[in-house]
């Protein structure tokens, strides 16, 4: 019985594997969603990861680089598509991105309490951005994407009066980027399934100096912008 059930999955596989194949890759392939995309608005989802980072500018050269250690986020958020014109339209996509840095501050103190600032973020994050799509070539279309977007942080502390001199280590609630990508449409039979890959690239400082102007953790910066990998998997 086994053996029937696993010659079964197999027969599927291969089955569903050539379909596929064929409606993708063939020389003259079914096309799918043939008029998904003439539609002036549509919507969609998506969920995927993030790498978040630190850029730090100096206001005196330093020897040694504020450390900034990346943990592997989580995003999910909605979009919405407006139809510019065949290969231009415009992107609103809002989410909910969570991500984790720690940062390790050289030559302060000897203990994890002093050199060590976790960096917890919630962002709300909200791009506008303009997708330029190549044309269709059966059931594949490449993309660039690129905009700007606003960023809530929940978690910024913003409105604290503790700072490092407490352990408490304080970001702006608002900041704003641009961003970069490139993605694919791949139109399966019932719906357009798009991976993307994005660059972000904080242009507003971030940070919020101590009371102290010679603090040894914020005297020194002149400004902390975030930088980050995004890869979305977006469902329409």
């Amino acid at each position: 019985m086994k053996k029937i059930v696993i010659l079964f999955l197999l027969v599927l596989t291969t089955k569903g594997h050539s379909q596929f194949a064929k409606n993708m890759f063939s020389k003259d392939p079914i096309i799918n969603l043939e008029n998904w995309q003439k539609q002036r608005v549509y919507f969609g989802y998506y969920l995927g990861f993030n790498s978040f980072d630190f850029k730090f500018d100096y206001k005196t050269p330093v020897q040694e680089d504020i450390q900034v250690k990346k943990t592997t986020g989580f995003n999910v958020g909605v979009v919405a598509d407006l139809r510019l014109q065949e290969y231009i339209n415009l992107r609103f996509e809002p989410g909910l991105y969570y991500t984790k840095r720690d940062l390790f501050f050289p030559g302060v103190g000897t203990t994890e309490s002093d050199y060590l600032r976790e960096v917890n973020s919630t962002y709300i994050h909200f791009p506008l951005l303009l997708k330029f799509s190549a044309l269709r070539t059966g059931n594949i279309r490449p993309y660039l994407v690129g905009g700007m977007s606003t960023t809530l942080n929940l978690s910024s502390n913003a409105k604290s009066q503790d700072d490092n001199f407490e352990q408490k280590f304080r970001v702006k609630q608002w900041t704003a980027a641009y961003e970069l990508g490139l993605g694919i449409d791949i139109f399966t039979e019932y719906f357009i399934f798009s991976p993307s890959v994005r660059g972000m690239f904080g242009i507003t400082d971030e940070l919020i100096r101590d009371k102290t102007p010679d603090s040894p953790w914020t005297g020194n910066i002149d400004s902390m912008k975030s930088r980050a990998i995004l890869i979305n998997f977006t469902f329409h």
